[in-house]
């Protein structure tokens, strides 16, 4: 096969009408045959890569996400499994290495490092450094150390922590880190003991504090953490050591756009940066992670993209060892189905599960969770409590909403807090998508409300629902670990913005509110949080009690 396009060089810096020959899915020649662009021609250049993502919060199998991403002339991502991982252990992580090699896609998977993310919550499962060594030893698809949450046992000297990080070093694997605010010599000192990457700067001043440190920065930006804005007027001068990612995206969002639409902001900001943009987006995680993707060279595997000039940039076709799988939109990865693993063991819940009385009734004081749009981390304040009948209950008015977290791995009494700056009038929506132990994460104006949402859940095994609070309920079942669907997903991406649209009718203005309320039981990421274990103040990185 042969194809005539202007190749956009990246690594050169330069563009020239070349003739690329393909054979046995690698690139064979490259001949030159104009040093110029010629007009009315496409251009070729690498496909792109997420440097950083959970194909679960896509609620998609591997099979749906490459079959989405493609589209957008992704051709691969680093994909951290660790959200299955904490519902079924090494055979979820197996699980997704399987689902994957199905589909003709370029996954790069991770030995989860932090399975529970904590001691403080209930996850269904334990990764140990002799998993880690299983992953590495019997799958060459998994090429990374995934990213080392605990940062404070790194900077405490934690032996399983930092025998993980050891055994990535021994087995030569990069280790991808993950430090929401740390800065200084602290930053320092998690760079030093390996930690080589971070998704979670969400100031220009923390990545320089880390890339001046030797760490790697990716700009992220998913469906409820957005740090573009951010993080993007570093990219001029510190291109070599950037990349892009995801992290989190929601089935409607990838149906929307991937990597692809990072580039085109960016190139709207620096229109005379188009190589250093595209080595963010395809040349920077390919080298750092020893990606086998081509960067259209003679003897890569032929991995690129054709599209229509660097300016609109829109994809006009993606290819994968040579073969064309996408093209004007239209994805050619077959729409197989995957069969479903699963550990949820909890029982319905009644109203009166969610009451929790007053210590104190008639000064009531409580720890309030504050949600911030569009970032993870989250601030903690103190409000007079409403009392009602001696118990603790959501105050509209004043937008203080109760939460709470049920443990679905056994039946157990709910967490309860509350939080603010989630808007809901009525009703209630909840998941089981809740990083990262995945137990169901609940936020409602009543308990009969929050009740049927819960129970909406338990009944299907998974998934995210909402209830109005006068009937009108809906639920998108989420049966693989109660973490995704093997449905087509583009149907799945259809039924999401459905029940996303639900939820905004009952008032919430969160860009994602689902995956908002997915994030509030994360312990890992500041300031209050909640785990089905109770309340959690990540700046002293301990439980802490409701009521002040």
């Amino acid at each position: 096969m042969q194809i005539q396009a202007n190749l956009i060089n990246i690594l050169d810096k330069n563009i020239s009408y070349c003739q690329i020959t393909i054979e046995g899915g690698y690139i064979k020649e490259i001949i030159e045959l104009a040093s110029t662009p010629q007009p009315n021609t496409p251009y070729i250049l690498p496909g792109f890569v997420d440097a950083h993502v959970h194909i679960e919060s896509s609620m998609l199998t591997p099979v749906q996400f490459a079959r989405l991403a493609v589209v957008h002339g992704t051709v691969s991502t680093i994909s951290d499994p660790h959200e299955i991982g904490n519902v079924l252990g090494v055979k979820g992580v197996e699980y997704m290495i399987e689902n994957a090699r199905q589909v003709p896609f370029k996954f790069c998977f991770g030995a989860p490092s932090c399975v529970p993310a904590t001691t403080f919550e209930t996850a269904g499962a334990t990764i140990t450094p002799e998993d880690i060594a299983y992953l590495f030893d019997n799958y060459p698809e998994v090429g990374y150390l995934a990213e080392v949450m605990n940062f404070p046992g790194v900077l405490n000297g934690d032996p399983d922590m930092l025998s993980k990080i050891s055994l990535a070093q021994q087995y030569k694997k990069p280790v991808d880190g993950h430090a929401p605010g740390l800065r200084g010599e602290a930053a320092k000192r998690y760079i030093e003991a390996g930690c080589q990457t971070d998704h979670e700067c969400f100031t220009a001043e923390e990545a320089l504090d880390k890339l001046k440190y030797g760490m790697k920065i990716l700009i992220r930006e998913g469906s409820a953490a957005k740090n573009f804005d951010a993080l993007i007027g570093l990219l001029p001068e510190h291109y070599n050591n950037m990349m892009f990612c995801s992290d989190d995206k929601h089935p409607d969002n990838l149906v929307e756009g991937h990597i692809n639409e990072l580039v085109k902001r960016a190139l709207a900001l620096y229109p005379d940066l188009l190589f250093e943009i595209l080595q963010v987006a395809c040349v920077n995680p390919v080298l750092h992670y020893q990606l086998p993707v081509g960067l259209l060279r003679a003897n890569d595997p032929a991995d690129f993209v054709l599209i229509d000039n660097p300016i609109a940039f829109n994809i006009l076709a993606t290819y994968l060892n040579g073969e064309k799988i996408a093209e004007n939109g239209t994805s050619f990865i077959s729409n197989l189905s995957s069969e479903i693993q699963n550990q949820f063991s909890c029982s319905l819940k009644t109203s009166e599960d969610f009451v929790v009385n007053a210590q104190n009734p008639d000064n009531a004081m409580i720890k309030v969770i504050e949600v911030l749009d569009g970032q993870l981390i989250t601030l903690k304040s103190e409000h007079q409590a409403k009392v009602v009948n001696g118990a603790l209950v959501s105050d509209v008015e004043r937008d203080i909403l109760k939460i709470a977290v049920v443990n679905r791995y056994k039946d157990a009494s709910p967490a309860i807090g509350f939080i603010k700056n989630f808007g809901l009038k009525s009703g209630a929506i909840a998941s089981s998508v809740a990083h990262d132990s995945h137990n169901i994460v609940v936020v409602g104006v009543d308990e009969q409300a929050i009740s049927d949402a819960v129970n909406l859940i338990i009944e299907v095994q998974g998934g995210v629902s909402a209830v109005s609070g006068n009937g009108q309920n809906k639920i998108l079942p989420l049966p693989i670990a109660g973490l995704m669907s093997g449905e087509n997903g583009y149907d799945i991406a259809n039924n999401y913005s459905e029940i996303d649209k639900f939820a905004k009718q009952l008032g919430t203005n969160l860009k994602s509110p689902f995956m908002s309320l997915s994030f509030m039981a994360l312990l890992v990421i500041p300031n209050l949080k909640l785990s089905d274990l109770g309340l959690f103040d990540g700046e002293r990185f301990e439980l802490t009690s409701l009521e002040v």
